[in-house]
């Protein structure tokens, strides 16, 4: 009797903190007793979590905040917060490109003053995924926390306040900035066939999941062969090299005569492209491992090297497509814009504040269908591949060439006046 007593006891114990309720045999602390009322959803969260057992909301908020009254000075934690406790995943986590999120939005030029400061430091535009690599390193660092406090790093996958190891090893857990129009890696794996094997047995495990490929046994590094941008230097095939010197010459890396341009040290510095056959090869290396997990070492070489041929394929659209611009810009029919730093050929940093359609083609091309083509191909999602990718680039190239020819017909005509 005595024995179903407290199986009863601990039962109900249970269920109560399952739902953030704190009983008697678990005492809550000040923050959760106030903030139970305040923010019920944060100590449900807090309590469902393994945290809860080890730590208090001291632990990472700091002891100052005691009261309504003195709410601004709770710390709101950080990368060195997580430190404490994870100096493993923090040292891999850092060294790899999520750190260096916050770096590409500094290389684009004079685009981030361009939107709404909503749109950037309020995080509701690009800063809203790119915040993980807000940390608490350096000027840019604090300068990203004055708009907006609430800067993000690891609590971008573990999220607070469960920060649940569980929910971070689902692929959903990517889902919120690897989707749409320029990175679209979620729909694609969803509708590939790793991803159907792995969403309809989760329990099995049978296909690999967005973890499985590039957090291998956990490491936060993550970091892939081509980079973002799917750039590398040197390039042994010439031909491929010659597309990529106009598409680097449009990004404002290297100027008009191929030498390289201060823009390129953020490039390095945000390891958007892979710079060294070395660098390349240690990460190319890794996937295959990965790969070989479950195919033969001859299947995921030949995969990964056609999925390569796609780059280049949608490179030589890319790079046409370029020099139809340049040549506009050339010619006068475009406007040099002030202090472009390409010049002459189109800056592809500036995104979408162009200033004709022709310019928001290939800002299309660069940023979505390109993108698309080859990220499709790695992962394995042939209708991404072509028709929200390589066959927007040919449709692409064919708009470019008539906007290209009217231009310059309206040109004449206007000479002619």
């Amino acid at each position: 009797m005595l024995k179903r007593g407290i199986y009863l006891l601990v039962t109900i114990a249970f269920m109560l903190t399952g739902f953030g309720i704190t009983t008697a045999l678990a005492k809550p602390s000040d923050c959760e007793t106030c903030h139970a009322k305040i923010t019920p959803g944060i100590v449900k969260d807090f309590n469902r979590g393994k945290m809860a057992k080890r730590m208090t909301c001291a632990s990472c908020h700091g002891k100052k905040h005691t009261s309504a009254n003195d709410a601004d000075k709770a710390v709101l934690p950080t990368i060195s917060t997580c430190k404490k406790c994870h100096k493993k995943q923090t040292k891999q986590y850092m060294s790899g490109k999520h750190a260096k999120g916050l770096l590409p939005i500094t290389a684009f030029p004079g685009f981030s003053h361009q939107q709404p400061q909503a749109f950037i430091d309020g995080q509701k535009g690009c800063n809203g995924c790119h915040n993980l690599g807000i940390t608490d390193k350096g000027a840019r660092d604090n300068e990203a926390r004055k708009y907006y406090k609430y800067g993000m790093d690891c609590q971008n996958c573990h999220t607070r306040h469960a920060f649940t190891v569980v929910e971070a090893r689902e692929p959903e857990a990517c889902e919120s900035c690897h989707t749409g129009f320029d990175h679209a890696q979620w729909e694609m794996w969803r509708a590939s066939k790793h991803g159907a094997a792995y969403l309809t047995d989760r329990k099995a495990h049978r296909g690999p999941t967005c973890q499985d490929c590039h957090m291998s046994d956990g490491d936060h590094h993550v970091m892939s062969a081509w980079g973002f941008l799917a750039l590398r230097l040197p390039e042994s095939d010439q031909e491929w090299m010659g597309y990529r010197a106009t598409i680097l010459k449009a990004l404002g890396v290297l100027d008009a005569n191929g030498k390289p341009t201060a823009r390129l040290d953020v490039v390095k510095a945000a390891d958007l492209a892979r710079l060294t056959k070395e660098s390349f090869d240690k990460e190319r290396a890794k996937m295959l491992g990965v790969c070989q997990k479950c195919h033969s070492a001859s299947f995921a070489k030949q995969n990964l090297h056609n999925a390569d041929l796609m780059i280049k394929a949608a490179d030589k659209l890319l790079a046409e497509g370029i020099d139809i611009v340049a040549n506009l810009y050339r010619d006068g029919i475009i406007e040099k814009k002030t202090n472009q730093f390409t010049w002459p050929y189109p800056d592809l940093l500036t995104f979408y504040e162009v200033r004709t359609p022709i310019e928001e083609v290939l800002y299309e091309m660069f940023m979505d269908f390109r993108m698309k083509t080859y990220q499709a191909a790695f992962h394995n999602m042939p209708d991404y591949t072509t028709w929200y990718g390589y066959a927007k680039l040919k449709e692409s190239i064919v708009e470019i060439k008539e906007m290209d020819k009217q231009m310059r017909l309206n040109a004449k005509l206007e000479k002619k006046k």
